[in-house]
């Protein structure tokens, strides 16, 4: 997320994802909060942390740092002072969102394959440490990259945007800290969460396997692995949606360290650098409103709970209605 996005596709694009993924994570929230899906706490923890998270980088990358520059580009959110906080809120959020995903998988991993440890780590104080770990961490990781920036240019004495400082594709401290910024997000969630998955299906295979054994002909109505099988879709669906939508940006930036280019920061949309550069932006920031929608494939409940949450204006108004025609009939 390094260079404003002016383009007509983009332009496009990031206002219908912020609609859709303000509304679908907000829903999301609602009916997760309601306790109602049939899930477990601790999934429901992290479901919602994920969800809020994820909100927060509609709101801080797409709305007021993507849509926002396209739109309203001379407010005052897009003076310098602003526009670099507004870029460290957008890291920040996103970065918790992915640990968050990666801390959901590990819980998942340690509920599936580790019995002797689920009793002491799959708890409701452990999942609620973690999620207040991941998120201060993510506040302190990304605090440094606020002396980055620069102004892009200054009319009437008021700096505008932001811009990396040169320095920071030059100066050895910035570039291991940059090193260790995409170490830590996502070239790691991606290992832990690959990892993480082989083992869990290693697990269960295994576990199906044997099952079948001690169960013979009566496999097939087994509601242990029944419901076995719907936990891990959630977690599995979850999980390759992250590789896939973050894959494109890791291989951009392998590519910039390889050709030693550096980071594209003209507004030039004319230019493929800027265009594929952008790509993977919009692709990442796409990974934060497709979750809602897995849970709704993936859970029945939530998906009925949801509809609920949906239509409660609908039943609310149909209610007031109903109300005051029964009232009318009493006095007639």
């Amino acid at each position: 997320m390094h260079a404003p996005a002016n383009g007509p596709f983009f332009a496009m694009f990031y206002p219908i994802l912020a609609v859709i993924g303000v509304h679908a994570n907000f829903v999301a929230i609602i009916t997760l909060c309601r306790g109602r899906c049939g899930l477990s706490r601790c999934i429901t923890y992290y479901l919602v942390a994920i969800a809020v998270t994820d909100f927060l980088v509609i709101i801080t990358g797409i709305i007021l740092n993507r849509t926002g520059r396209i739109y309203f580009g001379e407010s005052v959110l897009f003076t310098h002072p602003a526009c670099a906080l507004t870029m460290i809120l957008a890291f920040v959020t996103l970065d918790g969102s992915v640990w968050l995903t990666v801390g959901f998988t590990i819980d998942r991993f340690v509920a599936i394959s580790c019995q002797s440890l689920k009793t002491r780590y799959c708890t409701e104080k452990t999942t609620l440490l973690v999620i207040g770990i991941v998120c201060a961490l993510s506040c302190i990781n990304n605090i440094p990259f606020y002396f980055t920036f620069q102004p892009l240019f200054i009319r009437d004495g008021v700096a505008w945007f932001c811009d990396i400082k040169a320095s920071f594709s030059t100066s050895p401290f910035w570039q291991a800290f940059d090193w260790l910024d995409h170490i830590l997000t996502p070239f790691l969630p991606f290992i832990l969460i690959l990892l993480l998955n082989a083992l869990t299906i290693k697990h269960i295979l295994a576990a199906s396997r044997a099952r079948r054994r001690l169960r013979g002909s009566d496999s097939q109505d087994d509601p242990e692995m029944a419901n076995r099988k719907r936990s891990i879709v959630l977690l599995f669906a979850i999980s390759l949606s992250f590789l896939l939508l973050w894959a494109p940006y890791v291989g951009h930036f392998l590519c910039v360290q390889i050709t030693g280019e550096g980071y594209f920061n003209s507004l030039d949309f004319n230019d493929s650098q800027y265009i594929i550069q952008e790509t993977t932006n919009m692709l990442q920031l796409l990974s934060s409103c497709n979750n809602v929608f897995i849970y709704a494939v993936a859970q029945t409940k939530f998906r009925a709970e949801m509809m609920k949450v949906l239509m409660w204006p609908v039943t609310m108004v149909t209610g007031c209605f109903k109300q005051q025609h029964k009232q009318k009939n009493d006095l007639a």
